[in-house]
């Protein structure tokens, strides 16, 4: 029932929504340039990899050493905006329709990070990575990464149809009021750098 509702609203917003996206990629373009999309490889469900796409928010500004410059650096009042609005997840409606993600469930983190979880926190992916998800509604950024692993799993042991459809609901409601879009001092999220908890 999970990945047929999945496909169903993903495929619905894409056709309404479709209008804002476009305008979203042409704006981009003109304040970022090409290309349009940010693409990453991220773990998804048993932490198999998968493509994940995002509207680009940030310049390609890199060194002398052709490293590219911290994120603080390379955001712009563009990008800020972009983030803040979350228009930038729209492209992930994509890796719904696919499979890749779920509406609903752990957001799909870094590769590098795999190696860094503790028995508890691999259970993150037990299911689908989610375009949003309990955690998101419940702190987004503004939560430790400890805070944030254990309503991962929490939704994991928990989940729901009813569940999922509050949290897309309270993902509207934090999108409207831009709550929990960063960390102190960061753009978006300090990084993690294993448990404390091993």
């Amino acid at each position: 029932m999970k990945r047929f509702f999945d496909f169903i609203v993903a495929f619905v917003a894409l056709c309404v929504l479709s209008p804002i996206i476009a305008i979203v990629a042409w704006k981009v373009r003109n304040n970022l340039g090409s290309p349009v999309l940010f693409k990453q490889v991220r773990p998804g469900l048993n932490g198999k990899p998968f493509e994940m796409m995002k509207f680009r928010s940030m310049k390609d500004s890199v060194d002398k050493n052709g490293i590219s410059l911290p994120d603080e650096e390379r955001m712009t009042p563009f990008g800020d905006k972009l983030r803040s609005s979350s228009l930038d997840e729209l492209p992930g409606l994509l890796s719904v329709i696919k499979g890749d993600m779920s509406l609903v469930g752990p957001r799909p983190l870094l590769m590098q990070y795999l190696p860094l979880y503790n028995n508890e926190q691999k259970r993150r992916h037990d299911v689908r990575p989610g375009v949003t998800g309990w955690a998101q509604v419940n702190g987004r950024n503004a939560i430790s990464w400890e805070d944030k692993f254990n309503l991962d799993v929490w939704y994991v042991d928990n989940h729901t149809f009813w569940l999922d459809i509050k949290i897309l609901f309270l993902t509207v409601k934090k999108v409207l009021i831009k709550e929990g879009i960063s960390s102190d001092g960061h753009v978006t999220m300090e990084a993690f750098k294993g448990s404390k908890n091993d």
